[in-house]
């Protein structure tokens, strides 16, 4: 529906004259910068913004009109209804501009406020396809224009149109550029990013005081705002980072990263894949092809641990005189705790370190905080913009994702059409998911693998497994019998690790096993993702150390068993002597199975034996009642994944690692005609 008509013609105000903003003083409310003002100021940052960035990255990210299209964000302010907003505003006395009578700035509601009338005046002008959208999409959402012209008298008819183009004109002049020639949508979502967060900087307290010279203040409200490139210590090999030499996977990885692209390490648990993505990214930013880094993994406790690690790195790969380090990132962080308007500002809310997410050089979080650069969310293409140019590492990614398997596919097309490095990491693709994460078809089979889409052309490199670790399956019923055997080889001295697929479950296992275990001398933990923060880390920090290198002084004193739930199964660098796992998926299994002897040095009882033990429902019973069957499992996995994934488990009597690790991958996922229960 279209806006109605004014009930009276609104008197014309010079855009010269048209405020921007209030100012808050000791007097009262009055005006702030006008329109041309802070607009200009928006595209000074904008274009220092992006000098800040790597050349390469900066020439094919944004063209040279890229500042007008940031600048111009604000020209729909040059209106009746939003000058009437701000005159109402104002402390009576601290306002040059008259009442304008028959004006209701609430108005503004129906089509979005002043962003509507900014994407309507760039349709009108002519500007290049999508610049319109990104000027009425500048907090956040897309305004409800259809239907509109800028020529409408609710926006002040033909003679407040005029003055929105003679703007336009002042604008290009002080800017000194044009409209960018063309866009492709990758491009238009980084540049609407640029638009949002130069319009939050130049809206901030550098720029408060309208009669202040302000040109002075760009770099340092830049600055401010955290956007300080790192410095580095240029030309460091691996052995120079990590202090010991690279394996064969970690050399070939960073042989095959050559520049933005998508490159996938398939490899079997503890092979080192995490130093291997480091390095690769550290090289990159010692080329100038990639401007930070951002580490994703699936969960908070996984990021809280590898958190640790990458600030290490980051202290071995940046100048001393640097003080950047990594933010760490949760789904909880930054932009659900805040709508982030034009008025968020260099000291104010938005701006603090925890909120400033994948805007800053180095972060690490999960992957949903990356998955909604792709999504149509609030303020998704800001995230898009932050993570422009970047390593991307993507740890734990899996076979089984069946609630965010397409948004991944979206995420990795986008970030690779935004010029960043996408490391994708993992012990267990089949080969369609390797396919469809890579976008481009593969042919090699082999276990370890290297496939990279690069500048360079398309490669696949097989990568020598080492020697097999074989470890025994019983797939067990029952779940007394289960416990019995747990208590019994912790009693032996044995680290007994036992993972649940939900938190109740977990908790109802530990409150069973620590009861018993205390009249054996037997020590008992859990560790889940519902504990309080603090809770949490006090105990990741006693028990993974316990149950990992650290910890290998203390193996000897007695036994253990640490309950927990999937967030034991990943980027943990935990060894324990005996697994038991609820059943589920064939690749969280394997997951879990690197947990078990997962280091050829790491002490251990007498009587430890390489063994996991499976609870796991018989298969018949499990096809024609899956909820029933597999209880709870049911509800946090796909039934029909479990029954595939029994299916091939439950002749099983060992497995060999990691040999076995595609060919049972390929058995489960593998596509094939269903009739019955299935």
């Amino acid at each position: 529906m279209r806006p109605r008509k004014l009930s009276t013609s609104p008197p014309v105000v010079s855009y010269e004259d048209c405020p921007a903003k209030t100012f808050e003083s000791a007097r009262g409310v009055g005006q702030g910068r006008s329109v041309l003002n802070h607009c200009t100021i928006v595209g000074r940052v904008a274009e220092e913004l992006i000098r800040r960035m790597p050349a390469s990255l900066s020439s094919s990210l944004f063209s040279p009109g890229a500042p007008l299209v940031a600048g111009a964000h604000d020209i729909g302010k040059v209106s009746p209804t939003f000058v009437e907003k701000i005159r109402r505003a104002c402390t009576p006395g601290l306002c040059n501009i008259s009442q304008l009578t028959g004006i209701d700035p609430q108005l503004e509601s129906r089509w979005g406020g002043h962003a509507g009338v900014s994407q309507l005046t760039a349709i009108s002008v002519g500007a290049p396809r999508l610049v319109p959208e990104i000027l009425g999409q500048h907090h956040g959402f897309s305004p409800s224009v259809a239907g509109s012209r800028a020529s409408d008298e609710i926006f002040g008819g033909a003679p407040w149109q005029h003055e929105r183009e003679r703007l336009l004109v002042t604008l290009k002049k002080a800017l000194e550029c044009d409209w960018p020639e063309s866009l492709t949508p990758a491009q238009a979502r980084v540049l609407a990013g640029l638009t949002s967060v130069a319009d939050w900087i130049g809206s901030g307290e550098f720029f408060e005081q309208p009669t202040s010279d302000w040109e002075q203040n760009i770099g340092k409200a830049v600055d401010a705002a955290g956007f300080i490139a790192p410095t580095y210590r240029k030309n460091l090999s691996f052995q120079d980072i990590f202090g010991f030499q690279p394996r064969e996977a970690q050399t070939i990885l960073a042989c095959e990263v050559k520049g933005p692209g998508v490159y996938v390490l398939e490899a079997p648990m503890g092979l080192g894949k995490t130093e291997a993505a480091l390095y690769c990214a550290y090289q990159e930013i010692n080329r100038g092809t990639a401007n930070g880094i951002y580490f994703a993994l699936p969960t908070q406790l996984t990021s809280n641990k590898i958190y640790d690690r990458f600030n290490l790195f980051l202290a071995s790969i940046l100048s001393k005189d640097c003080a950047h380090r990594a933010l760490l990132l949760h789904g909880s962080a930054w932009l659900f705790d805040t709508d982030m308007g034009e008025e968020g500002r260099p000291g104010g809310s938005w701006f603090n370190q925890s909120k400033r997410g994948l805007l800053a050089p180095f972060a690490v979080g999960t992957i949903d905080q990356a998955l909604m650069s792709a999504m149509h969310v609030k303020h998704g293409f800001v995230r898009a913009f932050g993570l422009a140019g970047k390593v991307v590492i993507l740890d734990e990614v899996h076979t089984y994702d069946a609630y965010t398997g397409t948004l991944l596919d979206a995420m990795v097309a986008l970030l690779r059409s935004i010029d960043c490095t996408v490391i994708i990491l993992s012990a267990t693709l089949s080969q369609d998911r390797r396919r469809q994460l890579l976008a481009h078809p593969v042919a090699a089979s082999g276990y370890p693998l290297i496939s990279a889409c690069s500048p360079a052309g398309f490669s696949e490199v097989a990568v020598s497994a080492g020697a097999d670790t074989s470890v025994q399956i019983p797939v067990c019923a029952d779940e007394q019998q289960a416990a019995d055997e747990a208590l019994r080889r912790a009693e032996q001295g044995q680290q007994v690790l036992w993972i649940e697929n939900t938190v109740a479950e977990a908790q109802c296992r530990f409150l069973e096993l620590a009861a018993r275990a205390q009249d054996i001398g037997v020590t008992c933990g859990l560790l889940h993702s519902r504990f309080t923060p603090a809770d949490r880390q006090t105990k990741e920090e006693v028990w993974v150390d316990l149950f990992g290198r650290k910890g290998h002084g203390q193996r000897g004193e007695h036994g253990r068993i640490l309950i927990g739930t999937q967030v034991l199964e990943q980027s943990l660098d935990i060894d324990a002597d005996f697994l038991v796992s609820r059943f589920a998926p064939t690749d969280m299994l394997f997951q879990r199975l690197g947990r078990l002897w997962r280091h050829p040095d790491t002490p251990r009882a007498p009587s430890a034996v390489c063994e996991a033990w499976l609870i796991a429902p018989d298969l018949q019973a499990a096809i024609e009642s899956p909820e029933q069957a597999f209880g709870s499992s049911a509800f946090v996995y796909s039934a029909y994944v479990l029954c595939r994934s029994l299916e091939v488990w439950r002749s099983v009597e060992r497995v060999n690692l990691p040999s076995d690790i595609r060919p049972m991958i390929e058995r489960t996922y593998c596509g094939r005609e269903e009739a019955g229960f299935m």
